[in-house]
């Protein structure tokens, strides 16, 4: 490696990217391709850093196995910034292999903490979880630390452990300050004010109030009946009863449950469950239908009763009902959720993300766009979707994954 390169890669390794262009800009070897492909990467021009990278892999050849393996976790590392979520996991697991093979467990650790990231991206926190216990944390140098204590905060935010993801972040922070590397120091401290914005809203008794974290955590320990408006089911302790793909039962017990002690009309609720207009005899009907599913369905935690006006959630002993809500609600907020990391996300990320078709959230990303919400960049296959940051709120909270026990 000759005294240019190693200058450029050391202005990388401490963020400099402009400092490492200025050594390298003109040069097309297969070193200086790799550097000028990291260096865009960390300016933000994620297209032309994935060219670079794709380059500087085709030129090191087939007798230089560990740097053309560096070259497919660059790319994919730049996959991940720009929320490019469809990249082949399969090169980046054959990379990691010939990494190990050769020695360059760093690397090859880096590797497996790409694919972890993604796979918390996509809410498949066991999977992630389960990636990250096979590394040796002690063996890692002290970035990987960083974003391995980073990881482990996130897969704890997203199962809602308050007390781990702060421990994680505790940890992340002190990794970081002897990293010296800015950004990272940066996205620790994001990760740290997470956990002091508000992750979801608590409804009882006609009150209403933002909930952090560790609120929402210490609401789903407690003897209350949960109607989980973010996950879209009903819990009690450990008995959980999942309404996700029966969204009139949810609405009509997320109605009740709002209402408590009180009860709620029967023509309220066929506005909250159908969205009845004029309301006749077929929808009266319908409605007690859809009333005893409930009933039999909450049989062990509660008791859905008839009243003269309409119809009451009872609880099953000493208990009350919380109506556990997003901190946002609006049309299409879990698109949103994904957009408001700050990163540029392509419709079929999303759509993996997301788990619906891509027509789906196209749609949800045109409405959004009309009104202000979202912004594309970009055209055709190249094009990326982006929107400012909610302030104030936690909105990885939004983002899809099964809350302790569902």
């Amino acid at each position: 490696m000759d005294s240019l390169i190693a200058a450029a890669a050391q202005a990388l390794a401490k963020g400099d990217p402009l400092g490492a262009l200025n050594r390298i800009a003109l040069r097309d070897d297969a070193p200086a391709l790799a550097l000028r492909g990291i260096a865009m990467a960390q300016l933000g021009d994620f297209d032309r850093a994935r060219s670079l990278v794709r380059r500087a892999a085709r030129a090191f050849g087939p007798r230089e196995p560990v740097a053309r393996a560096r070259c497919v976790v660059a790319e994919a590392e730049i996959a991940l910034a720009s929320r490019d979520l469809t990249w082949p996991t399969k090169a980046l697991a054959a990379a990691a292999a010939a990494l190990e093979s050769h020695g360059d467990r760093a690397n090859a650790a880096h590797a497996h903490y790409l694919e972890a990231r993604r796979l918390l991206l996509l809410g498949r926190l066991d999977d992630a979880e389960g990636k990250l216990a096979r590394l040796d944390v002690s063996a890692l140098p002290t970035p990987l630390r960083a974003i391995h204590e980073l990881t482990m905060a996130g897969i704890a935010m997203r199962r809602v452990r308050a007390g781990a993801a702060r421990a994680a972040l505790g940890r992340a922070e002190e990794a970081a300050r002897w990293a010296r590397i800015p950004a990272l120091a940066a996205e620790v401290e994001q990760a740290f004010a997470v956990l002091d914005t508000p992750a979801a809203r608590s409804i009882a008794r006609g009150d209403e109030r933002p909930l952090r974290l560790e609120q929402v955590e210490a609401v789903l320990a407690s003897d209350a009946i949960v109607i989980d408006a973010c996950r879209n089911l009903v819990r009690a302790r450990d008995t959980i009863v999942p309404l996700a793909t029966r969204p009139v039962l949810f609405a009509l017990a997320r109605a009740l449950g709002e209402a408590w002690p009180g009860d709620v009309p029967r023509d309220m609720l066929l506005a909250r469950a159908f969205g009845a207009r004029f309301v006749d005899e077929s929808h009266r009907a319908r409605l007690r239908v859809e009333i005893g599913r409930l009933r039999k369905l909450l049989l062990p935690i509660a008791r859905v009763s008839a009243t003269t006006l309409g119809f009451r959630l009872s609880p099953l002993g000493a208990r009350q009902i919380v109506v556990l809500a997003r901190p946002v609600e609006e049309d299409h907020a879990s698109v949103l959720a994904l957009l408001a990391d700050g990163e540029s996300w392509s419709s079929s990320a999303l759509a993996l993300a997301l788990g619906a078709s891509q027509r789906t959230v196209q749609r949800a990303l045109d409405a959004l766009a009309a009104t202000g919400k979202a912004q594309a960049l970009g055209r055709g296959r190249a094009r990326r979707w982006t929107t400012p940051p909610l302030p104030g709120f936690a909105t990885t909270l939004l983002l899809p994954a099964p809350f302790p026990g569902s």
